[in-house]
């Protein structure tokens, strides 16, 4: 018999519901994602850590789990939040239901909110603290004593132990991939662009990857505030220094944001799933992106950077979604060309980081 269990958010909002993960209570920043499938790839991903998702599909578990459709080596979200949990999955590759995986994991979830109603309050309130718990004395006052997201530096928390080798190909250019949450993805489609790939811990220093054979650097996605990244903005100011062909997704568009001179802010509510229009001002086309970030770069602090071009913006508020230095082999964006399972439209972005370290 599933176990009744809470939903709290810091203001004090309540939703019943039962248990389908890990009965262990959890805080965390509440956010939600509008795609309609990808949930394991979503809990996978470790931007994130830290937080409870909440899926606005209403249906969620219809096709199980399987070993492929990872984006990290475990789950890395707080907890889960669905309407409707099917206890019933079919697909093919499928190895076990969505619970069984959330228990194994450790990861509490739960089912029968109104996240209908649920997205409605984070988006007029802001994502804001919450948590899944299984008795509700006390349950405010431990969510209150929990860290909000802003001033965080999760990155360090989910980035590799030691550097490793992805992919090795004869006579390719090497990227040093700079791991603050990396999806597997991107690393496979760098490998697929032609790069050999090799992945080093956050803090590692530009000089070490450089020594060791990298003649490109890539900023991967990640947790928490950029802000708090300090020792990343120091990366990004060695790598225009040394005029270094560099390319940032996501976390890592941010803290290339931030070496350069401009400042990031927190969003409302941010930007999360997989049908978020673009505007690619290079190319003029409208591109549908998949997203996953609560920070942005501000706009208006690139206004006085003659030397930084906005390439893309985010066409339901106006927020940046992609930049270049204008003399050196810079360039960022704010959403995911490596999206799984889709959509695919910016995948181009691989290609070009590729074209830039030959070039280079």
């Amino acid at each position: 018999m599933p176990k009744t269990c809470f939903l709290i958010l810091e203001d004090g909002t309540e939703f019943k519901g039962k248990s389908f993960g890990c009965e262990d209570a959890v805080c965390g920043e509440i956010v939600f994602n509008t795609s309609m499938s990808g949930y394991q790839e979503i809990l996978t991903d470790p931007s994130y850590n830290g937080q409870i998702i909440t899926m606005t599909y209403p249906m969620i578990g219809n096709y199980g789990v399987n070993p492929e459709d990872v984006e990290s080596s475990k789950v890395q979200a707080s907890g889960f939040v669905v309407k409707e949990y099917s206890k019933s999955y079919s697909n093919f590759r499928a190895v076990m239901p969505l619970s069984d995986y959330l228990v194994q994991s450790g990861v509490p979830a739960i089912e029968g909110v109104d996240t209908r109603k649920l997205t409605k309050i984070i988006r007029n309130r802001g994502a804001m603290r919450a948590g899944i718990f299984f008795e509700q004395k006390g349950a405010l006052e431990t969510l209150l004593a929990h860290p909000q997201m802003a001033g965080l530096d999760l990155a360090s928390g989910v980035s590799c132990g030691e550097p490793y080798v992805f992919s090795k190909r004869e006579n390719a250019p090497q990227v040093a991939v700079f791991d603050f949450g990396v999806k597997t993805n991107i690393l496979r489609l760098l490998d697929k662009a032609g790069f050999s790939v090799k992945v080093y811990p956050a803090k590692t220093s530009l000089r070490q990857a450089l020594d060791e054979g990298a003649s490109a650097v890539f900023l991967s996605n990640g947790p928490g505030d950029p802000e708090a990244v300090t020792y990343a903005a120091d990366l990004v100011r060695d790598i225009a220094r040394e005029k270094i062909p560099a390319f940032g997704i996501c976390l890592g568009h941010q803290i290339i944001g931030l070496g350069l001179g401009a400042l990031t802010y927190k969003l409302k509510f941010g930007h999360r799933g997989a049908n978020q229009p673009v505007r690619n001002f290079l190319t003029g086309n409208i591109e549908i992106s998949s997203q996953n970030h609560g920070f942005a770069v501000s706009y208006d602090s690139m206004k006085n950077m003659p030397d930084i071009e906005l390439t893309h913006i985010n066409l339901n508020d106006n927020t940046v979604e992609g930049l270049r230095h204008k003399t050196l082999p810079i360039i960022s964006v704010q959403h995911h060309p490596e999206a799984s399972p889709g959509p695919h439209d910016a995948l181009y972005l691989f290609e070009q980081f590729y074209a830039m370290a030959v070039k280079a």
